[in-house]
């Protein structure tokens, strides 16, 4: 008899949250945004561009993307190289959709080379959010994990 009163105000309190978060949703990702166009880096003059496929420079600032890492271009081996490459092709084309947030306010963390740690990601039309670590580990150019090892697989 007692079991179903646990259960019961188990529910309640489930109830309880649920009803708190329809009438209080959390407060949308906000963050600085970018237009574009972002080009790979050392074709011209470009006001933001990719050096690789997790670094953005923006002017005078340079942006590791979070989330995610990329190969790197100049690579231990031919398959890395190959893959950095795909990489940052496929961190313009993402960036090519529309207009795109960075997290992390005016001053945001830095990493030991001194670049800016963000986040990116967009509001879909549907108002879905599209996050670049997401899609670029679900293309299969970059991993989510700490593993740098690119050429033995």
């Amino acid at each position: 008899m007692r079991a179903w009163r646990w259960w019961l105000v188990l529910a309640a309190i489930l109830g309880g949250i649920a009803a708190l978060r329809w009438l209080w949703p959390a407060a949308p990702r906000t963050g600085e945004e970018l237009a574009g166009p972002v080009a790979v880096c050392g074709g011209g003059r470009a006001a933001i561009c990719a050096p690789d496929g997790d670094t953005l420079i923006i002017g005078q600032r340079r942006v590791r993307l979070t989330g995610y890492n990329a190969p790197e271009i100049a690579g231990a081996c031919a398959a890395e190289r190959q893959l950095a490459l795909r990489a940052r092709g496929d961190l313009v084309a993402w960036t090519a959709r529309g207009p795109f947030l960075l997290d992390g306010g005016a001053d945001p963390p830095r990493d030991i080379y001194g670049r800016e740690l963000r986040a990116a990601w967009r509001i879909g039309p549907d108002g879905r959010e599209d996050d670049l670590a997401e899609a670029m580990i679900a293309a299969g150019s970059a991993r989510a994990d700490g593993d740098r090892d690119w050429c033995s697989r």
